[in-house]
């Protein structure tokens, strides 16, 4: 077993197919056939389940995909490493953000640290949190940063600090701007919110049915939309309220176009978590851009909210 088939294998998985895989990979199908079969053969199970509708990882592929994803990591850290020892301001650095997070003040870091850094490859992809850890566990991002946190052993977690939970709605609502007591006063109201998809919701998705029904009132009325910037466009359009974190908001309420309702016995915040593999290497320019996230992100060191 060498790193090409490990990547074959896993490449098979990712593009759930052969034909797909064999293009990413810049191979002929039997080729990558051919690859994963003799990796069959040394194995002596298989890996693969050939479907109707494609493929599925055997129960043998279900137990060394998370060896070959930490394998092929532990091999970009050694390649990483060696790299860093010709220059400390050059290779590459990628970032995994979920998409709230990615804001005014996260561009501002990253101004920072291109600056400091011009030659550094620095890569940003958005997704859910969930999505973040994958792919800093997969090795596909450096550092990433999220909401809440799983309890993965191979992952390093540290809080940047916590941020607060806002009941936004449009400018036009009859409570646009205005205080109410009680939650209560807004179990009427059509809610916007993240689908939930086992294992993939964000973590505030669920917060708002968890409370409404922890305070004795029931369920609510709720649409499921699985992107941000459609829920906030449908909430500034008087479709409903939604529950969002400060910075995912910051903007529109700069703008005027959305706003918020107080709600005096509703305080909630949500911790946002740095994330890197625990024990990974690091280059100096990773680092660095650890360094500035970890202490510049909200604005302040977590360690002293204060």
């Amino acid at each position: 077993m060498d790193a090409e088939a490990l990547n074959t294998f896993l490449t098979v998985y990712r593009q759930r197919g052969f034909s797909t895989a064999a293009r990413v990979l810049n191979r002929t199908q039997p080729a990558i056939s051919h690859r994963i079969s003799l990796l069959e053969q040394e194995l002596g199970m298989p890996l693969f389940e050939r479907m109707s509708n494609g493929i599925a990882l055997s129960q043998a592929g279900r137990v060394l995909l998370p060896y070959a994803e930490r394998a092929l990591a532990a091999l970009q850290d050694a390649e990483a490493a060696v790299r860093a020892l010709k220059t400390e301001n050059a290779g590459p650095v990628s970032l995994a953000v979920v998409g709230t997070l990615a804001s005014t003040r996260l561009t501002a870091i990253l101004k920072r640290f291109a600056a400091g850094h011009p030659s550094v490859d620095l890569a940003l992809q958005t997704v859910r949190s969930t999505e973040v850890s994958d792919l800093v566990r997969r090795g596909e991002a450096t550092i990433g940063i999220r909401y809440d946190r799983d309890r993965s052993a191979d992952l390093q977690y540290d809080c940047l600090g916590v941020e607060g939970l806002q009941v936004v709605c449009s400018t036009d609502h009859a409570l646009a701007g205005g205080s109410i007591p009680s939650l209560s006063g807004l179990v009427d109201e059509r809610w916007i919110a993240f689908p939930e998809i086992p294992g993939q919701r964000e973590i505030w998705a669920s917060h708002v049915f968890s409370i409404f029904q922890t305070l004795g009132l029931g369920d609510v009325d709720w649409t499921p939309v699985d992107s941000l910037t459609a829920q906030k466009r449908l909430v500034e359009a008087g479709f409903g309220l939604a529950l969002m974190a400060e910075s995912g908001v910051a903007e529109e309420r700069a703008a005027g176009t959305l706003t918020t309702i107080d709600v005096r016995d509703l305080t909630l915040t949500i911790p946002i978590f740095i994330v890197t593999r625990r024990g990974g290497f690091l280059s100096a320019a990773a680092n660095r851009l650890h360094e500035l996230l970890s202490t510049d992100y909200l604005g302040h060191d977590p360690a002293n909210p204060s």
